[in-house]
This record gives C-alpha cells, sequence and structure tokens, in this order.
C-alpha cells in the first residue's frame, strides 16, 4: 500500500471508487445514499490543487482509496474517506486517516474531525475503533455546526448523523512505532 497526493488524472477514479463504495448501503436500506452522486470533478480538482487530496494505490499505482479534507475551526476535517469494496479491511482507510493526522500536524491543527452515519458499522463505530468521539451539541465549532447544515439540506438527516473528533497525533495501533 502506497499513499500518495491524487492527481488530476486519478480524479475520474475516484469518482468510480465513490460509486462503488455507496453500494453496500443499499443493504441497510439507504439507496438514497447509494444513489448520490459523487463529487464533482471540478470539487476533486480543487482538493487536489490545494494539496488536500491523497489516494492509497495498489501495486500497479492505481487508486484504491482516497480522502479529501479541509481545515474548519482549527481541525483537519475529513469531508470524504472512500475505499473501493474490492479493497476493503486492509487498512487503506485508516492509513489515510492517519496520513490526515500527520497532515493535520504540520498545519497546526490539533484534532481530526467527520461527520458520519451513527449507526453504519463502516460508519461511527468504525471511527470510534480509530480513536475518535462522538461530538454533542455542545461540543460543535460553527465550522460543524455549517458543515451539518449543508448535509441536512442535502437530505443526509434522513438517517441519524454525528461529528466526531480525535486530537492529533494519535496513531493506529497498525501505525504505530514498535
Amino acid at each position: 500500500m502506497r499513499i500518495r497526493p491524487a492527481r488530476r488524472s486519478d480524479l475520474p477514479l475516484l469518482q468510480d471508487i465513490e460509486r462503488a463504495a455507496g453500494e453496500p448501503f443499499r443493504s441497510l436500506g439507504m439507496s438514497r445514499v447509494a444513489d448520490d452522486d459523487p463529487p464533482p470533478l471540478e470539487l476533486l480538482d480543487g482538493y487536489r490543487a490545494a494539496g488536500r487530496a491523497w489516494v492509497s494505490t495498489g501495486p500497479d499505482d492505481r487508486p484504491l482509496a482516497y480522502l479529501i479534507a479541509d481545515p474548519v475551526d482549527g481541525a483537519a476535517h475529513i469531508e470524504q474517506v472512500s475505499v473501493h469494496p474490492s479493497a476493503a479491511r486492509r487498512g487503506l482507510g485508516s492509513a489515510l486517516i492517519d496520513h490526515a493526522a500527520a497532515w493535520g500536524t504540520r498545519e497546526s491543527l490539533h484534532a481530526l474531525t467527520l461527520t458520519t452515519f451513527s449507526h453504519v458499522p463502516w460508519n461511527a463505530p468504525y471511527y470510534t475503533r480509530l480513536g475518535f468521539r462522538v461530538l454533542t451539541e455542545s461540543g460543535l465549532t460553527d465550522g460543524l455546526r455549517k458543515i451539518r447544515a449543508e448535509e441536512a439540506e442535502h437530505g443526509l438527516d434522513h438517517w441519524p448523523r454525528v461529528c466526531m473528533r480525535r486530537d492529533v497525533p494519535y496513531l493506529t495501533e497498525s501505525v504505530r512505532p514498535q
């Protein structure tokens, strides 16, 4: 597994990863999530140009997972992290999250944040295992409130969602020095 910055030529592949990663939501009765369009190429290219889009690649250098992030209220906010189902359970998502944490540290951002579905096994329960904690309403920053409002406008509040935070630096067991 190799993590590198996303390239312009990767962007259509990131959309393919997003579409494939959405499919498992159908089994939970969340077809609207599965049918949601991936981020537009222009948006992904903005993240790429800003140096805030990373991919995890296979031996052929083809992306298998990606992460895009924004600085939000002193934290590195994970806007999206997606792993192609054919590459699931290999640690690609957690490695990308740790990569974003390292980026956040270099940028003097003191936490990772994200929003996610609270009851989807590969969402909030997964992030909890990676050291994230659910934020209460009083723990939300203005930026996180704005993100949640935008998600609600997009219809994502049809299912329970939460904001989560992990202080940095924090490395998962798989990347801790021995």
